[in-house]
């Protein structure tokens, strides 16, 4: 009896004990593959300012699984350092083609012209440059005030306040290409330098000779292109209609079902009542019928 329990308990041991072999087994097949799977890319082991060039100190590798490694990663430090980047990269963020200037790029603001565009620098004061808040990547519309050549029918009209440049990025702002952290606080500088076409840098090269210019700011998803007509003194003074102000996009959210609710209780209130009829007493013969201790009705038909 002692022998046949020390066998099953033996035959036990050795079957959990292949158990475990097999699942250790496949454990560290499973790990080993993985491993195969993993390749070394190269990420950013500092920020990598816009315009600025790469160097060695900048670089790490980082092991990602080859089916998810971003097109156009780099596998060689060699292959990187020297690029200018033309969109500012975060630490331990993938570096990829589409974010470096071509090879043999300077540093700088060329890095960061798009193909077919130019760079022209305006002067600016507190005024022209809403006060300091112009920054690199915002968008602004260019107005020129000018005096227009004499002609017949247009004597004594003045100079003309006219917008001729519209949705222009801002590549620049003083000596800087990128962005301040604190993008609340205003930055005094004295020009800042706008991404054009060729065609408008020629006009805003005779706006600037012609007359005076101003900047104006717009929200970065404002892209409508609005026609206007141009202002002097005689519109100036001909006065302007009432235009309500935006409100706040919380109150904007908000203001659809407010109205909603409004109405809808305005149209329950309105709404008129059904009347119903007063109930009319059925006239009944019946007589009471007594058995005893019980009580009914009997109806007479």
């Amino acid at each position: 009896m002692r022998n046949k329990r020390l066998i099953i308990a033996l035959t036990g041991a050795v079957l959990c004990g292949l158990l475990g072999v097999m699942l250790i087994t496949r454990y560290l097949a499973s790990v080993q593959a993985f491993t195969k799977d993993l390749g070394n890319v190269v990420v950013a082991k500092t920020e990598i300012q816009l315009g600025e060039k790469i160097t060695a100190e900048h670089l790490a590798f980082a092991s990602l699984p080859n089916g998810s490694v971003p097109e156009g990663a780099f596998r060689k430090l060699d292959q990187l350092v020297g690029r200018v980047v033309i969109t500012p990269i975060g630490v331990r963020e993938t570096i990829t083609n589409m974010k470096l200037a071509p090879a043999g790029v300077g540093a700088g603001l060329s890095a960061v012209i798009p193909e077919g565009y130019r760079a022209m620098t305006v002067k600016v004061d507190d005024v022209v440059g809403v006060s300091g808040f112009i920054m690199p990547g915002s968008f602004v519309d260019v107005v020129a005030i000018i005096v227009p050549l004499a002609q017949q029918g247009n004597e004594g009209k003045g100079p003309i306040s006219k917008i001729v440049l519209q949705n222009i990025k801002v590549l620049a702002s003083g000596p800087k290409i990128d962005s301040p952290d604190n993008q609340r606080e205003p930055t005094s500088v004295k020009a800042v330098t706008l991404q054009v076409t060729p065609e408008q840098a020629e006009k805003l090269v005779l706006a600037a000779n012609e007359g005076k210019l101003q900047l104006v700011m717009r929200n970065y998803g404002d892209l409508e292109d609005t026609q206007t007509q141009g202002a002097n003194k005689n519109s100036l003074l001909s006065g302007e209609s009432y235009a309500p102000q935006p409100e706040p996009k919380s109150e904007q959210a908000e203001q659809p079902r407010a109205t909603h609710v409004k109405q809808l209780v305005k149209r329950i209130t309105t709404m008129p009542r059904e009347v119903k009829p007063a109930m009319q007493p059925v006239s009944r013969n019946s007589i009471e019928l007594i058995e005893g201790a019980k009580r009914r009705e009997v109806e007479i038909p």
